[in-house]
């Protein structure tokens, strides 16, 4: 599919709370969100969301990002400050699953994934900026990007991927024989082989993707995977890549110190576990911007950004 299609907007919903980066739909439709103040939400109601009801299910101490809601129907939470958290719903009980690798102290979990038999892979975006600098890492290129798994009884993390760029939404194949990876900064997909005689090596599946590609979600096996778009392809940051390190230090330095406002063009795309684009939706002179995160929900796709104070529910492929 090579010219995207218009992405419709149907509602925004403010959650009375700053940045839901992060959505994933549970079976009866509703919509968990974590927001800057370290609060769960759950959304429920989105077929008419003029009367959606939003309710606080659990908080943790620090900033959740990615999110998995896992079979017993607790929740999997990165925690940017530093942990990868297990948090139960019902009654909000928090256990850190890790909060280290390699003896260093984990920095900027950002998503995650758990297979049928307990293993979890989660991803570090960055080694050298926390998330209030992520536009450094951006710029700056570092390259210091993990991918992690946690197998069930181990006590810490192994590092099976390193040197990612800016390492963030995670999926698996339908046939669970490898991860997708997606790096920001590359404005790439990176296949992570988990079986089969590639085991343990990666490839890239979908490179020079038309924006940088932030959270990732697939509601079926049999489905496609959607990926968020957090803004378009900036030409000149691609020029900026190809300079030194110095360079880029440097401007990493600038960019931090200048104000920043998304672009107002939002995208969305899907892809099969081919690398096939299925869908590319986006809409331009958005209301709602930076999109980080994007999932279905009662025949609905559900927008999350780092940037606004809510989500927007739009009509899906085939719901126009």
């Amino acid at each position: 599919m090579d010219r995207p299609t218009a992405l419709v907007p149907v509602r925004h919903l403010s959650l009375g709370g700053h940045g839901p980066e992060d959505v994933v739909s549970d079976q009866r439709g509703r919509v968990l969100t974590g927001v800057a103040d370290g609060r769960i939400l759950r959304v429920d109601g989105l077929d008419d969301p003029r009367a959606a009801r939003v309710e606080e299910v659990a908080r943790i101490d620090g900033r959740p990002l990615g999110l998995e809601l896992l079979p017993d129907g607790d929740l999997l939470v990165c925690d940017a400050e530093g942990a990868l958290l297990r948090v139960g719903l019902e009654g909000g009980r928090t256990d850190v699953l890790a909060d280290s690798v390699a003896g260093e102290r984990l920095r900027f979990c950002s998503n995650v994934v758990a297979l049928p038999d307990g293993t979890v892979y989660f991803t570090v975006s960055s080694r050298a900026h926390p998330l209030d600098d992520w536009m450094g890492d951006l710029v700056e290129h570092t390259g210091t990007g993990r991918l992690l798994r946690l197998a069930p009884g181990d006590a810490e993390p192994e590092i099976l991927l390193d040197g990612l760029q800016f390492a963030n939404g995670l999926a698996v194949s339908a046939d669970a024989g490898f991860l997708i990876v997606a790096e920001t900064g590359a404005r790439r997909l990176t296949r992570y082989h988990l079986t089969g005689p590639a085991a343990g090596r990666a490839e890239p599946l979908v490179e020079n993707l038309p924006g940088y590609p932030d959270n990732l979600w697939r509601g079926a096996p049999d489905g496609p995977v959607w990926v968020a778009l957090a803004g378009p392809r900036v030409p000149p940051l691609d020029l900026l890549h190809r300079a030194g390190p110095a360079v880029r230090h440097h401007a990493a330095r600038l960019a931090l110190r200048a104000p920043y406002r998304p672009s107002g063009t939002i995208g969305v795309l899907a892809v099969d576990d081919t690398g096939r684009t299925v869908h590319h939706l986006t809409r331009r002179r958005s209301g709602f911007r930076m999109v980080t995160s994007v999932c279905a929900a009662r025949g609905r796709l559900v927008l999350g950004s780092l940037w606004e104070p809510g989500i927007a529910v739009c009509a899906a492929p085939g719901e126009r």
